[in-house]
């Protein structure tokens, strides 16, 4: 059974779609704990309430950003992960955070990476008048927003789109790649070589928009 733990900033939309799939698939793994670095975030009651462990630690009483990240690591080895996923974590990890957890550590990005790294991504997209934009879940490296990548959801942008209604589409997007990727991983089904990460049974990596309503 691969234990997960997840770490969120705001509401944990991106957990909560990990949460419940990870239930009604029946995922060989168990997501055992839920921590952020805003003690008020919304996605901690929701945890609490599906009786997983979820804690609040304010990166703003910690000086200095390694402190922070260390005793963030020292409270995630507790649960002893095989998974640690940043769903919608809005802080940047040191390198030496990001080494410990090396080839465990996951990320979801609103773009297809590497266009458009860091924030702001859908109104950058709509100003460069990109025709798609969509979101990437990879593993994490020390650079910002790199790392090999495990899937893409593509979503075509509209005539009409401005970035509220770009940034919806795409979260919807979000809730089916995410999960799926993690199921790969859990259930071993992803080879890595290289920079490169494979599906074993040779499956699409790529969520097109015509599988939306799937």
């Amino acid at each position: 059974m691969k234990r997960i733990v997840i770490l969120i900033s705001g509401r944990g939309s991106n957990m909560e779609a990990i949460v419940e799939r990870c239930d009604q698939e029946a995922w060989p793994a168990q997501v055992v704990a839920v921590l952020s670095n805003r003690v008020d975030a919304a996605g901690l009651a929701f945890a609490a309430a599906r009786g997983i462990p979820a804690e609040g630690l304010d990166h703003r009483s910690f000086a200095r950003r390694d402190a922070f990240d260390a005793e963030l690591a020292r409270r995630i080895d507790l649960h002893a992960p095989d998974l640690v996923v940043l769903a919608g974590f809005m802080r940047i990890l040191g390198a030496t955070f990001v080494q410990r957890y090396a080839g465990r550590l996951l990320n979801i990005h609103p773009s297809l990476l590497p266009a458009f790294t860091g924030l702001h991504t859908h109104r950058r997209a709509l100003e460069t008048g990109c025709k798609a934009v969509g979101a990437t879940v990879h593993f994490v490296t020390a650079e910002l927003d790199h790392g090999p990548i495990i899937g893409q959801a593509v979503v075509p942008v509209l005539a009409d789109d401005d970035p509220a209604a770009l940034s919806a589409r795409v979260l919807a997007q979000e809730h089916r790649l995410y999960p799926r990727a993690i199921a790969w991983l859990v259930d071993g089904r992803l080879e890595r070589r290289g920079g490169v990460v494979r599906h074993r049974d040779g499956v699409s990596q790529l969520l097109l928009p015509d599988e939306a309503a799937r």
